[in-house]
């Protein structure tokens, strides 16, 4: 396997969250649901397994009635997506390189 590649986070929805979560400092639950176009359940178990693993931090606020959940990458997050990213960008650039 290429160095760097995360098993754990090439799964299409957990690469879908992370790969929204590195440009930013938080994003809010909702915008991951309908960014991704999932359900909120299946959303919060992938987002559950990701804070397991010590890859995301959860925040939640509120004001008023009004209640919303925050996601963000940890270091370690980020770190090992700029890792897998990498892993990937080599994956492809050999692919190209024998054609």
């Amino acid at each position: 396997m290429e160095e760097g590649f995360d098993e754990f986070i090439h799964v299409p929805a957990r690469l879908s969250i992370v790969a929204l979560l590195a440009p930013a400092e938080w994003v809010e639950f909702r915008f991951l649901r309908e960014t991704i176009g999932t359900s909120d359940s299946a959303l919060s178990k992938q987002i559950t397994a990701l804070q397991d693993a010590g890859y995301v931090t959860v925040r939640k606020e509120r004001s008023g009635t009004a209640r919303r959940t925050l996601i963000r990458l940890t270091d370690q997050g980020r770190t090992a997506f700029a890792a897998h990213a990498a892993a990937l960008e080599r994956i492809v650039a050999a692919a190209r390189s024998h054609t």
